[in-house]
């Protein structure tokens, strides 16, 4: 795709270029129009100049040159009288008229377009230096082409003509270079506003008020897709709300008949299926409460809360011969803003992924900073570029495992929520920790995290 402003700049002055070829063009016949017979003779004696071979004392001769061939052939009446000193050469004796002065011819330098002595016609008389003597020309019955005309009055201008050329494009440069800014400002602005257009909710809509009128049916265009996408995205979270609200009643249900399974290992296997199951439809729902609701924020202590979810998953780490211990690196700057009940969601669904897939796992350690937490497991890890992934919903690390893949997406949607961000680093055989950063962390601030490995469940 080519630059507007470029392609804008070539057109327009390809197409002043043209413009002011056909305005000189067009000064030049009027001005040959008004002046024809001075021209004519300019043109005429020109040609009879260039082809001229002079010998003095001996000959003076024509050339039959190619300029010489085209005026005979485009003028039937032409006669020319040539001379230089005392010797004369001439052409079309028959048509030429009477004369008012004869040969060899003393008068001043120049061109003047004369009388014959009929007063019926007029005839060319050049007078050149050559030399030490002038070369004199009388030229009559004489026709040029316009070319000629065109190429005469060039050279007898052409410092002038220059000047007015580039006068003239220079104009054209600033002007296509302002029009090309100003088309690029008014791209800038629509892309602007649509930059700041949340693609999560892009209910927004593009101003046509300060958009150029060329662009309006092009802003008009993403306005309505924009209005389009919304729509679906509403209708795709409304769905997905609505069906995960449905499902937990009959999962409920379906757990308290699995209770009446007379098979001690059929019931265990039904019921890890079943909170797989009920894990699967609250991830989905409160994924839907997070994109639907904007959240209320308020004072929340990272220390209390992180306590507390370690105590929660204190028997789960036992069974799983894993170590669960909390370290603070600083005694403050623990309290943040946001909603207990989804960073305390988040960390759980931190802690839980560490504990089930942190392969070989023996430590999983919950590190306190300012404004920040990270959840650190020394397991195998997993290799580089695969944390995006990770984060996506539906996406698990090891299906054999279980889980649904929806804790760390949901992490994801907690953490930008709340205006802060969801870090997951890992080396292979070394850990993974993911962290937490919460707006009130200081800037400078640098995490001591150690490395482990958190899949999403």
């Amino acid at each position: 795709m080519k630059s507007i402003a470029r392609t804008f700049t070539l057109s327009l002055g390809l197409a002043a270029t043209v413009l002011f070829l056909a305005t000189i063009t067009i000064a030049v016949w009027q001005s040959q129009l008004r002046e024809y017979e001075p021209v004519v003779c300019r043109v005429a004696a020109g040609v009879l100049y260039d082809a001229a071979v002079v010998d003095p004392g001996h000959a003076l001769t024509i050339r039959s040159t190619r300029g010489v061939e085209q005026l005979k052939s485009i003028s039937p009446n032409l006669w020319y009288v040539v001379s230089y000193e005392k010797q004369i050469t001439e052409f079309g004796g028959e048509h030429r008229p009477a004369l008012p002065f004869s040969l060899p011819y003393g008068g001043p330098i120049g061109f003047s377009v004369l009388n014959t002595l009929d007063q019926n016609s007029t005839f060319c008389l050049a007078v050149i230096p050559w030399g030490p003597s002038d070369l004199v020309m009388m030229v009559g019955g004489a026709q040029v082409r316009f070319g000629q005309m065109l190429m005469s009055f060039v050279g007898r201008n052409i410092f002038p003509l220059f000047l007015v050329a580039l006068a003239f494009a220079s104009m054209v440069l600033i002007g296509a270079w302002l029009s090309g800014r100003f088309v690029g400002r008014g791209i800038d602005r629509v892309t602007r506003r649509a930059l700041a257009i949340d693609p999560s909710a892009p209910q927004g809509s593009i101003s046509l008020d300060e958009v150029p009128i060329e662009l309006k049916p092009l802003v008009e265009a993403l306005n309505r897709a924009f209005d389009e996408i919304n729509a679906y995205i509403k209708m795709q979270r409304r769905f997905l709300g609505n069906a995960a609200h449905q499902l937990r009643t009959p999962l409920t249900l379906l757990r308290a008949r699995i209770e009446d399974v007379a098979d001690p290992p059929l019931r265990i296997a039904l019921v890890r299926d079943m909170r797989r199951l009920t894990s699967l439809v609250s991830a989905m729902l409160d994924l839907a409460r997070l994109q639907n609701h904007a959240i209320e924020k308020g004072p929340i202590d990272l220390a209390d809360v992180t306590r507390d979810v370690l105590a929660d998953f204190s028997p789960s780490a036992l069974d799983a011969g894993i170590e669960l211990s909390l370290e603070q690196s600083e005694e403050d700057g623990t309290v943040v803003q946001g909603v207990e009940a989804a960073v305390r969601s988040a960390l759980a669904n931190l802690v839980g992924n560490a504990l089930i897939h942190a392969r070989g796992a023996k430590r999983v350690t919950a590190t306190l900073g300012r404004g920040r937490v990270s959840i650190s497991d020394d397991g195998a890890g997993f290799s580089p570029g695969d944390e995006r992934q990770l984060i996506e919903p539906f996406q698990t690390g090891n299906a054999a495992e279980g889980g649904a893949g929806l804790g760390l997406s949901i992490v994801q949607e907690i953490m930008a929520a709340h205006g802060g961000e969801f870090t997951i680093t890992s080396t292979p055989g070394g850990g993974t920790t993911a962290s937490l950063r919460f707006p009130e962390a200081t800037a400078g601030a640098t995490s001591d995290n150690r490395s482990g490995n958190v899949e999403t469940a």
